[in-house]
């Protein structure tokens, strides 16, 4: 009770306190307003006696502009005559001269005559101008004010033409008043202000500028004005008459029409011409007045803003309790808010935590495998079919290892920004080819059936990233071999888009399946990185979940798009559209003019197909002629019509071998026959032995075609040597820069395998010392790894093609190193190298890049 009666005691001390000191603010208040309109009203009269000396100026001002423009006017004018004097025929020259909004009209009266000519084309004389008032400007004689033939008010400006100091004509130059008009300002005194411009000889009014006043009837001399204006003082009329005699200024108070004014007569160029007008007081005081007004305005919005303050401090008061429970209430969304962040990193941290626990039995699976086997190889290293079986397994556990660690550095660089595209030409054939060079066994062990279809294509050669798009197709295929079932099905699609430009190529890709699919929750993160589907039917897939988080960024890194859809149990289908250069020679026809080539035949039941293959054949210039069936072709065939070259698709239903058979007889022994098959066609062996016949693995693209036309018109060759002949290293000794002891070990003994020698250096340094020091010949090639001590691979390689020797600039130097990225490879051949193999040593890779090398240099 104590305590709440000192609150209440507060509070009335906190009133008691308040009231005095706002009586006090209110008294200061009313005492700065008295103080404020005294100084307001000695403002408003020094400001109306401002107002008539501005009144003054302003009028001076219009004055010194008038005259400025007719002195401007007169010196162009004794220009003008100077011009004249030197024209050989003055006359000509005015005839000439074109008149302008100042110079109306410009005459010419040579010396002892009456009469001259003007610009106009018409006879000129002075007799129309009076020059007696002896008005000058410049010192030139100006006439009095007259109506011009335009009817417009106008003067003229008399200047002589002297040549060699002698008279010899006079120049007369009309002016307009209209032309001041231009020049003078639109209005004054928010354009309550009356101004005219009078002749001082006939006192009438020969211009009223824009913007000056409302012109009233009869204004048009000065007895007018008087007469509208109400000045009938005679003191006054005779004061402004001795002002308009004497060129003095005149500027006194009158009544006009009942309203205060104050009128005004400026005499201009020595009183030739005079300023006549009128200004109502009430727009001299118009500034005062609105000082005052705003002053006033000021003082009424202080006190409304004091009393408004002491209102707001009121309501603040009330306000203080809901403003606090608000930010109380902000603090606790905050709270909550930091809390959620709190668990998202929790569950980032879980994810991350679960990744490393994935990566760790992901990798810890196939180590175990290569120690694992290797335990058992020391134990049975006696039996040599369990040591084949163990180092086979041993081969596979490191290739999934080395898969594993790819994955996650490749993602590395991408996140990182460091992944570069790199642009080379490639074929669509090639490409499809290497991609079901891969894909077509890891299906056929899963009794899989895989499907190829490409339609629509445009252009078969482009510019891109093979590889890039290589590891797309890659990924995505072997994850549907993965995720489809024992049985399934799997589809590659190719298909050519509408394309947006004639240079480039837009084709959409699709991989299809029917297998396990993908529930609506895991769509939502397919392409975030570390994630993988997880049931009880995928679990035993091993990954690092890398994979689509990888291609989906190299394709955005294309500039493509990448979507998927999926039904658990139903399969997944996953579009790719991306777009590709098109290089500017597509297929080269000289193949085909060579060949003798110029009318094919395709047997092709879907007349999609059959449009495709004609599409790509029309770039190669050889006309295509496409039927559904063998029967057609026949007729066509003995009816005369001319085939170079047949295509039949041996997939089509029917008895295919009795319908190529019919048709190879059919065709001119020289025309190739060419049998389009999904896969190597069973019993066509006998259609084969006709000769001149071969098999052509669809999807169709030309550059096969062409291939298998010159293999066809090559006819039987010797059998090519087997590939391991072809890249035999026996014989061969290398210098090889190798600074870890155990890869420096196993390149040592895989060599004496394969026959070859090889001197082992421990840094680059070294082995440019072992170059220097060895004779020419001494060394095939040199195998130099990139990161070693004292002197890098990159340097040592520069090093060696320095050198002052004939063999330095030609002995192949093979990058062998760890570092497998494409900037890699590129830094190793800016350094002098051939080429770049990546470790681990694929020896048969080794092998065949050795012996391109070693040819290369060899032909040299």
């Amino acid at each position: 009770m104590e305590n709440l009666g000192l609150k209440d005691k507060s509070r009335r001390g906190e009133k008691n306190r308040g009231l005095p000191l706002l009586f006090s603010i209110i008294l200061v208040f009313c005492v700065l307003g008295v103080v404020v309109f005294m100084v307001s009203q000695r403002i408003s009269q020094e400001m109306s006696n401002s107002a008539i000396q501005n009144l003054s100026e302003s009028l001076d001002l219009i004055r010194s502009t008038i005259e400025a423009i007719l002195k401007n006017e007169a010196e162009f004018q004794s220009l003008v005559a100077q011009e004249v004097a030197k024209a050989e025929d003055p006359e000509e020259y005015i005839y000439a001269y074109e008149k302008n909004r100042t110079m109306v009209k410009i005459s010419l009266i040579m010396e002892g005559k009456t009469e001259g000519v003007s610009n106009t084309g018409e006879a000129f004389s002075e007799a129309g101008l009076d020059f007696s008032a002896g008005g000058t400007v410049a010192g030139l004689p100006v006439s009095q004010s007259y109506v011009n033939y335009m009817g417009d008010w106008a003067y003229t400006i008399k200047s002589p033409v002297t040549q060699d100091g002698r008279e010899i004509a006079s120049l007369y130059v009309e002016y307009v008043y209209d032309s001041l008009d231009r020049s003078l300002p639109d209005g004054f005194y928010n354009k309550q202000a009356t101004l005219y411009i009078m002749d001082a000889e006939s006192e009438r009014f020969v211009l009223k500028p824009k913007g000056m006043g409302m012109r009233s009837a009869g204004h048009l001399n000065l007895d007018d004005f008087y007469r509208a204006n109400d000045i009938k003082e005679p003191a006054l009329r005779q004061e402004i008459d001795i002002c308009l005699e004497e060129s003095r200024n005149i500027l006194f108070e009158h009544n006009i029409r009942g309203e205060k004014a104050l009128s005004y007569m400026w005499a201009v160029n020595d009183g030739t011409i005079f300023l006549v007008g009128y200004v109502p007081i009430e727009a001299i005081q118009q500034e005062g007045r609105t000082v005052n007004q705003n002053i006033f305005f000021v003082i009424v919005v202080m006190l409304v803003a004091f009393f408004l303050c002491c209102t707001l401090y009121y309501f603040s008061q009330r306000q203080q309790n809901r403003l606090r429970r608000e930010r109380e209430a902000e603090r606790e969304v905050h709270n909550r808010q930091l809390a959620e962040a709190l668990q998202a990193a929790q569950v980032a941290s879980e994810s991350k935590t679960t990744f490393l626990s994935n990566m760790s039995h992901d990798i810890r699976t196939p180590m175990n495998a290569v120690l694992g086997f290797t335990t058992l190889l020391a134990r049975d290293a006696e039996n040599p079919a369990k040591v084949r079986e163990y180092t086979k397994k041993i081969t596979a556990s490191g290739r999934h290892l080395l898969s594993l660690i790819n994955d996650i550095l490749d993602v590395s660089k991408i996140e990182s920004g460091k992944v570069v595209l790199s642009y080379e030409k490639f074929t669509l054939s090639g490409l499809i080819a290497s991609v079901d060079a891969i894909i077509q066994p890891m299906a056929k062990a899963k009794g899989q059936s895989f499907h190829v279809d490409v339609t629509g294509i445009r252009h078969e050669y482009l510019i891109g990233d093979e590889t890039r798009v290589n590891q797309i197709l890659i990924n995505l295929l072997s994850n549907a071999v993965k995720y489809t079932p024992e049985g399934g099905s799997i589809w590659f699609r190719i298909i050519g888009q509408k394309q947006r430009s004639s240079q480039y190529e837009r084709i959409r890709i699709e991989v299809e399946d029917n297998g396990y699919g993908m529930t609506p929750e895991y769509l939502t993160t397919i392409f975030d990185a570390f994630t993988r589907a997880e049931n009880s039917t995928t679990n035993k897939v091993q990954g690092t979940g890398l994979g689509m988080a990888i291609t989906k960024s190299i394709v955005e890194l294309m500039g493509g798009t990448i979507d998927v859809s999926s039904q658990v149990d139903k399969g997944s289908l996953f579009r790719v559209e991306l777009e590709f250069r098109v290089p500017e020679e597509q297929i080269y026809r000289a193949f085909w003019e060579k060949n003798g080539i110029t009318e094919t035949l395709v047997v092709e039941p879907s007349q999609e197909a059959g449009e495709n293959i004609r599409a790509l054949m029309d770039e190669s210039g050889v006309r295509t002629v496409t039927v559904p069936g063998t029967e057609e072709a026949l007729r066509l065939l003995e009816g005369g019509a001319a085939c170079q070259l047949a295509l039949l698709d041996w997939d089509q239903p029917g008895d295919s071998l009795s319908e190529a058979k019919a048709l190879r007889r059919a065709l001119p022994q020289g025309s190739p026959l060419i049998l389009l098959a999904e896969e190597d066609p069973q019993g066509a062996e006998e259609v084969l032995r006709m000769g001149n016949t071969g098999i052509l693995l669809k999807p169709f693209f030309v550059s096969a075609l062409q291939e298998k036309v010159r293999e066809l018109k090559a006819g039987p060759e010797e059998a090519l040597p087997e590939p391991a002949e072809q890249n035999s290293i026996a014989g061969m000794r290398f210098l090889a820069a190798e600074d870890n002891e155990i890869n420096a070990e196993i390149l040592e003994e895989i060599l004496g395998i394969e026959g070859a020698g090889c001197v082992i250096a421990e840094n680059g340094q070294q082995a440019l010392e072992r170059f220097r020091e060895a004779g020419p010949g001494t060394f095939d090639a040199i195998l130099m790894d990139v990161q070693m001590p004292v002197m890098n691979g990159h340097d040592a390689a520069r090093a060696i093609r320095k050198m002052d020797r004939e063999d330095a600039g030609k002995i192949p130097i093979i990058a062998m190193t760890a570092n497998a990225f494409a900037e890699d490879e590129r830094a190793a051949l800016e350094a002098g190298m051939d080429a770049h193999v990546a470790k681990p040593i694929d020896i048969e890779l080794l092998k065949k890049v050795i012996r391109q090398c070693v040819k290369g240099k060899e032909t040299i």
